[in-house]
């Protein structure tokens, strides 16, 4: 019997960026299970361990700089653009909403094929061109990047003063640079910390904090 094709979505549903990819789908193995059970004792085990100690972005970033020596990238760079463009996007979806001219709530299909993928795509790219045509006015900013290098790796962190929040860590390198940059990332977000209303309402920022520390 043949299996039937699925295209599975990775990464946020925020931007543009997701990526499609075809394949089979299987029922998950028991090694998955395994492995899907131990991952939710961990989490069990970190949320036991946080306690409020929050810092703010730029408290980040001037850590970052003193104990990392991270420098700034250039705001004329291309990086820079594309990463603002996506920061925007994101920022209005979570902040201001409204902004997107009903484009918010974007519903992800059941089942997904080429056709429904590419028609999600569609959505979040026209999500995407409605953000960035808000004016600055409507939609402040104070948008950074900071690049932490090391031998064989670099690490980048995208952070805004105005929402005063971490938007996103990303590095590359050989497999002995990607585990100290992981442990950068890790000590990174354990500064940016929680407070005890994260703690207790469980916040976006709290469960990401959850979800980094449990992924070690």
């Amino acid at each position: 019997m043949k299996q039937a094709k699925a295209v599975t979505i990775i990464g946020g549903a925020d931007g543009p960026t997701s990526v499609f990819i075809a394949g089979n789908t299987k029922k998950k193995s028991f090694k998955n299970r395994v492995r899907q059970l131990l991952y939710q004792h961990r989490r069990k085990r970190v949320e036991k361990r946080i306690y409020a100690n929050p810092h703010t972005a730029q408290e980040v970033a001037a850590y970052a700089i003193e104990k990392y020596h991270a420098v700034e990238i250039p705001k004329i760079q291309e990086n820079y653009i594309e990463q603002y463009a996506s920061a925007k996007a994101s920022l209005i979806h979570m902040h201001k909403p409204e902004l997107l001219g009903g484009l918010d709530e974007i519903a992800h299909p059941d089942v997904f094929d080429e056709k429904s993928a590419k028609e999600l795509y569609r959505q979040l790219q026209l999500r995407s061109d409605t953000a960035a045509k808000v004016p600055d006015s409507e939609m402040p900013m104070d948008f950074h990047i900071y690049e932490i290098t090391i031998e064989d790796g670099h690490l980048e962190m995208a952070v805004d003063y105005v929402w005063d929040t971490i938007l996103g860590m990303s590095f590359s390198g050989d497999q002995k640079a990607m585990k100290k940059l992981n442990m950068i990332s890790h000590d990174l977000h354990l500064y940016y910390g929680v407070s005890k209303e994260d703690i207790k309402n469980k916040t976006k920022r709290y469960s990401s904090l959850v979800t980094m520390l449990s992924s070690r």
